[in-house]
């Protein structure tokens, strides 16, 4: 992130950078983002967060995006931990939500995404009702249980209409590259699979994490434009 950051300065000048933490974690953070750009502040109380992440929304909607960031509903009950059997139904419902927001305050297309099981419950949704989105970004989709591979959950893969990008770590314990690639032919729509070496369920090995931003923007970019011809792959 901090080479990102130098990467932006060049570009476009001054800049304020947030950094939401933990206390637990807190000194730590502090240490690493001394001499970043944009003199890095780190916030730890809630409403600090909040404040830090619609800051952040902000500054993308000025700079030509619209951007909805929101918690599944088992999260905004459950602050820490798994979700709790049979919220599902619940956490999609949360989807259509978010995505109504949306419609009602931009044009143009529109995109789901999530993280693990919140990139599940996307595709379970959208597998009901393809016409909600245009696409859908899944990163670290939780293909199964960690050793546990035959408990695949991808039934509803065959029932994909809409393209969907993945992006997924070589070291995920939740599903192999190898796995994933089986996977994604279950699914009828264009799809492609941004592999991420080194990094686990986080997304956050060290020689990825810097580029990973870049990379995802670029994937996106060349997936869509190819996503009306067919099946495709980016690696």
């Amino acid at each position: 992130f901090g080479t990102t950051l130098h990467h932006l300065e060049r570009l476009i000048g001054r800049f304020r950078v947030v950094v939401p933490t933990v206390g637990t974690v807190a000194s730590t953070v502090a240490r690493t983002v001394r001499g970043w750009p944009g003199n890095p502040i780190v916030v730890q109380r809630t409403q600090d967060k909040y404040d830090a992440f619609a800051a952040s929304c902000a500054a993308l909607a000025a700079s030509g995006f619209t951007v909805l960031r929101f918690d599944l509903p088992f999260r905004s009950a459950r602050p820490q931990g798994p979700p709790r059997p049979g919220s599902a139904e619940r956490d999609r419902e949360g989807l259509r939500r978010a995505i109504s927001i949306m419609r009602e305050k931009t044009g143009g297309h529109l995109f789901l995404g999530g993280h693990s099981y919140g990139g599940r419950q996307s595709t379970i949704l959208v597998a009901e009702e393809p016409e909600l989105v245009e696409g859908l970004l899944l990163l670290s989709y939780p293909l199964h249980p960690p050793r546990k591979p035959a408990e695949l959950r991808t039934t509803h893969f065959p029932n994909l209409r809409k393209p969907c990008l993945f992006v997924h770590g070589t070291r995920d314990p939740f599903g192999t590259i190898a796995e994933m690639q089986s996977a994604l032919e279950l699914i009828p729509a264009p799809h492609a699979l941004l592999e991420v070496d080194g990094s686990g369920h986080d997304l956050l090995a060290k020689k990825a994490a810097s580029d990973l931003p870049d990379r995802v923007a670029v994937a996106c970019r060349g997936f869509l434009s190819k996503a009306a011809v067919g099946r495709t792959t980016a690696r």
